[in-house]
């Protein structure tokens, strides 16, 4: 006769129904943190839009004193530094979930280092130190994102010259080595411990061991360079004799033979242009200081603007000025910047219009389904104005 249960007794669980417990908390935990960080880049990069524009007035309006000058440069270096953070955080969640793509383009190797150059070069005179590039003389061809790679040898330099005390120097040096092309980046900085060599590319690792912490950073740098690296094919290593005997990253990639057809180059940012036509240009965003100071540019080269501070009274506004662009935020009160678009284009004055999502969100789920409300673009905060100066122009 079977026995039956003593009070208390519980039935044994099967241990395949432990572990998929298991394994549904660590995913839903990980869902979280993915929310939690999508919603803190967003909130980042709302208060970066505004404080980017103002710059940009302040140089377009009036000859700055060489004070007012210096300050608008550590605004802007400081304002780039964040961006660059956030959007390391992003790609290293990306990565993490698979969700990463490049966009492979026939370039030269050369003009993805300028543009790493480039973007490094004001923290690089901040810090007083010698930069010199010594690039192979004839032109190496890569199958390529040469946004990507260029973040791998701007995070590199940013590296190079952060961990490097005062008036150090740092090198750039492109060599082919038979079908590859190998770059190194040295420094005459802190270098690293021997131990940390091979821990050196691991998320959140940092090369600043002292309490203090005097140089910062979150520590994914190296690790999001090692990734991007690894998904082009390439191999990225670390060297160092030790500690205060400088740092050297080699990156090697596989060349590819020269195309027929001309190679995509990099379009260095100069702001933006007069507009060619007085084209009207509705700006509707929840966030009063990115209206304004957006606003403020868009009208002294030439636009005629109005705005809108929710959803619903963006319909209203369009519906009555009829714009020719509509540069609109995602996540507003009332209606949300998918729903206007929708509105918009089901209207027949709104079928043509050029319609540019300005948003903190930068995730592909955010852009997919832009792009299936009837937007044209898709920007993140702070706004590239070389960028959006091309979109706008577009309509001449």
């Amino acid at each position: 006769m079977q026995e039956s249960l003593q009070a208390g007794d519980a039935p044994e669980r099967a241990p395949g129904a432990e572990l998929r417990t298991l394994v549904a908390a660590l995913r839903e935990s990980d869902r979280r943190k993915d929310e939690f960080l999508a919603t803190l880049a967003h909130e980042l990069r709302n208060p970066l839009a505004p404080v980017s524009n103002a710059i940009h007035i302040l140089r377009a309006r009036t000859p700055l004193l060489p004070e007012i000058q210096w300050a608008a440069e550590i605004i802007t270096r400081q304002v780039e530094h964040m961006k660059h953070l956030i959007d390391d955080l992003m790609d290293v969640s990306r990565i993490t979930r698979g969700s990463l793509e490049l966009h492979i383009r026939h370039v030269r190797l050369d003009e993805v280092l300028r543009c790493a150059v480039e973007e490094t070069q004001p923290l690089i005179d901040a810090s007083g130190h010698e930069l010199t590039v010594d690039l192979a003389a004839d032109h190496l061809h890569l199958d390529a994102d040469p946004d990507r790679l260029a973040q791998v040898f701007s995070n590199l330099l940013h590296n190079a010259a952060k961990y490097t005390p005062r008036g150090g120097r740092i090198a750039v040096v492109a060599k082919r080595q038979l079908g590859d092309v190998v770059v190194s980046i040295r420094d005459s900085g802190i270098g690293i411990r021997k131990f940390m060599l091979e821990h050196i590319f691991e998320p959140f690792v940092q090369l600043d061991e002292s309490l203090e912490r005097s140089q910062g950073g979150l520590g994914i740098g190296l690790a999001l360079a090692k990734q991007l690296v690894h998904q082009h094919g390439g191999t990225i290593e670390a060297r160092s004799e030790g500690i205060g005997k400088g740092s050297e990253f080699l990156v090697r990639l596989t060349l590819s033979e020269p195309a027929n057809t001309p190679v995509d180059a990099v379009v260095e940012p100069r702001g933006l242009t007069i507009a060619r036509a007085r084209a009207r240009v509705l700006i509707a965003d929840d966030h009063a200081d990115s209206v304004v100071t957006l606003t403020v540019l868009l009208t002294d080269v030439g636009y005629e603007v109005r705005t809108a501070a929710d959803g619903r009274q963006a319909f209203e506004v369009a519906a009555d000025f009829q714009p020719d662009i509509a540069l609109l935020d995602i996540g507003m009160p009332q209606l949300n910047g998918y729903d206007i678009a929708g509105r918009i284009r089901s209207q027949s004055w709104g079928r043509n219009v050029l319609l540019i999502a300005v948003t903190g969100w930068s995730s592909a789920e955010h852009r997919q389904r832009a792009a299936e409300a009837g937007f044209d673009h898709y920007l993140t905060k702070p706004v590239d104005l070389e960028t959006l100066s091309a979109l706008l122009s577009s309509l001449a």
